[in-house]
């Protein structure tokens, strides 16, 4: 083909571009004082350079190697503040020119908050103090996020722990185009089933790429942008700060690697760090994971799921199979919950047993903690009152449902930021704030309930009612109380405001225009149908705008699969009301 006659994209018409790129509602952050929030502008697609930037496949992971991050990753444009009490706002200044901002993260404090910025070169750590609104650079472009966050506030609010690509780091090994011989891959333990995985490791040029892209050195930047070094380079995944800013929890991937599963499964060494890099305790070093079973709820043999404990100053705690990952064997306890303080050199204790598979904590105070358990065979969910400083005291069940069972979900706990800069439970005494999406046979009716964990009860705070759809945000005082929501008709776009339960008062906080005007007037209709062997099924017809049914029907295509379900009275919830 003659250069003249190369092929070049083509666009479309006018009104169809003004409608892809019409800016969607900003993302939106609140501060941990609840005082103001930060808007997070962001495009509405990504422009073609983007979606055709070099990426490498190692490991299950997808690299942008000239950022040493992950490919195709969303990004922001920019940041603009808003004083809640006043409704002023600070558009943030100080940006670097062009750059792809990321997700914002408030100091514990709340009196600045952190990003990174994909530049050219790579990414860098920047902060922007939320009186003047102006941004200053922490370090250069040498963030390393290949394999995860890059960065964490300390409890004090004036330091931050990031990864860093090492200054020293050896080149990029080139790949040999003749091998000297055949990849080998052996199995010495015997038969196991295998799931399948996408973009795993294949060969020895392959392992040294995934530790070229992944090594990481740790480290302490300061709002001065000073920055002092932690320990030594190395693959490490996790490197988080405990609550009082005295430790570091520090998980290291190291070989031998695998062919047949993601880095995820490699073995991983954890450790506890103090904060200038002195090792205080090695907890374990997990060998690789090939071997565990496919089916639904296994997991690896030995210790899992390392975290702070969110309401202690510094408390390690993990979760251990009992039953050797495999759900298919019948034990009475299936997982066990171990803790340890500082300093560390105690045995491990015991603060909870679960006959499910343990799933996730959400901690509150010494006396209260939520702790999750569940089976996939028959979606059984169990959430229990645990009191991680009295193990001794018996668990409480609090729910006991199917997690496919929307009708009767009872709402997930709010949680709120303590002075620490972690996430805890908002209890008032023995009551937890849920916020569930309230499914109903006519539709979804979000709310906020408070529920006495004495007796079980729940007091309904609000509840969405139609025509408008409002979602409650966060609690943002008790008094009232306050509740941060989101609202949206089928004509109007999302916005924000604060309700006064006390009054019923509401305020708005944002006036977002519709992003689609040309699309204001068009009808949707939920209709209800049923296929030629009796399923009842159902689909969202669009019509446009002005549009008469004596004009004729809309050119239709109705494609519909009906969703497993394990209960028949969950599934009876999809009916023709």
């Amino acid at each position: 083909m003659a250069p003249d006659d190369v092929a070049i994209y083509q666009l479309p018409p006018q009104e169809i571009v003004d409608l892809v790129d019409a800016p969607p509602t900003p993302s939106l952050g609140i501060d941990p004082q609840k005082t103001c929030l930060v808007l997070m502008h962001r495009p509405s697609l990504p422009p073609i350079e983007e979606v055709g930037r070099l990426e490498v496949r190692l490991a299950g992971l997808r690299i942008d190697p000239k950022t040493n991050g992950p490919s195709r990753a969303s990004y922001f444009t920019g940041y603009t503040i808003r004083d809640m009490a006043r409704g002023t706002d600070l558009d943030v200044t100080g940006l670097p020119e062009d750059a792809r901002l990321g997700q914002i993260r408030f100091s514990p404090n709340g009196s600045y908050f952190a990003f990174s910025a994909r530049e050219a070169k790579g990414l860098s750590l920047w902060v922007v103090d939320v009186v003047s609104g102006v941004a200053k650079r922490l370090t250069s472009p040498r963030l390393n996020s290949v394999l995860g966050g890059t960065f964490t506030w300390l409890s004090d609010g004036k330091h931050l722990v990031c990864r860093l690509i090492p200054q020293d780091r050896p080149l990029l090994r080139t790949p040999i185009e003749v091998p000297v011989g055949p990849v080998l891959q052996e199995n010495l333990k015997g038969t196991a089933p295998s799931r399948t995985y996408q973009d795993l490791l294949k060969n020895p040029d392959d392992e040294a790429a995934f530790e070229y892209y992944g090594l990481s050195q740790l480290a302490v930047v300061s709002l001065d942008a000073s920055l002092t070094k932690i320990g030594e380079p190395g693959l490490h995944v996790r490197s988080v700060p405990s609550p009082d800013g005295q430790y570091l929890l520090v998980e290291t991937l190291h070989r031998p690697f695998s062919y047949l599963v993601p880095y995820y499964r490699f073995p991983v060494r954890v450790q506890i760090l103090d904060i200038e890099g002195r090792l205080v305790r090695d907890v374990v070093d997990l060998p690789l994971a090939e071997n565990v079973p496919i089916a639904f709820d296994a997991v690896p043999v030995g210790p899992r799921a390392f975290e702070w404990r969110a309401d202690a100053d510094a408390e390690v705690v993990w979760v251990e199979a009992q039953d050797e990952g495999d759900p298919a064997k019948e034990v009475t306890v299936r997982d066990r919950a171990y803790a340890i303080s500082a300093p560390f050199d105690a045995d491990a204790r015991v603060i909870a047993d679960f006959e499910l598979r343990h799933i996730g904590f959400s901690w509150g105070r010494g006396d209260l903690a939520l702790a999750r358990e569940r089976r996939w065979r028959d979606r059984r969910l169990r959430i229990w009152r645990i009191q991680p400083e009295r193990p001794k005291q018996d668990s409480i069940l609090v729910f006991d449902r199917s997690y496919e069972d929307r009708y009767s979900d009872p709402g997930a706990p709010l949680q709120e930021w303590s002075g620490k800069g972690t996430r805890v439970l908002m209890a008032d005494g023995e009551s937890l704030f849920l916020a569930g999406d309230g499914a109903s046979p006519e539709g979804d009716r979000p709310f906020i309930d408070r529920f006495d964990l004495s007796s079980g009860d729940s007091e309904r705070l609000t509840q969405s009612e139609p025509p408008v759809f409002e979602r409650a945000i966060q609690i943002v005082s008790s008094e009232g109380p306050t509740i941060l929501v989101s609202r949206e008709r089928e004509d109007e776009p999302t916005n924000f405001y604060i309700r006064d339960l006390a009054s019923g008062d509401l305020t708005a906080l944002t006036q977002f225009e519709h992003p689609y005007p040309q699309l204001k007037d068009a009808k949707k209709e939920l209709i209800k149908y049923q296929r030629e062997d009796g399923v009842q099924l159902t689909a969202m017809l669009h019509s446009p705008p002005g549009y008469d049914p004596s004009d004729g029907p809309i050119p239709t295509v109705l494609w519909a699969y009906p969703r497993e379900f394990k209960s028949a009275d969950a599934a009876g919830q999809v009916k023709d009301s």
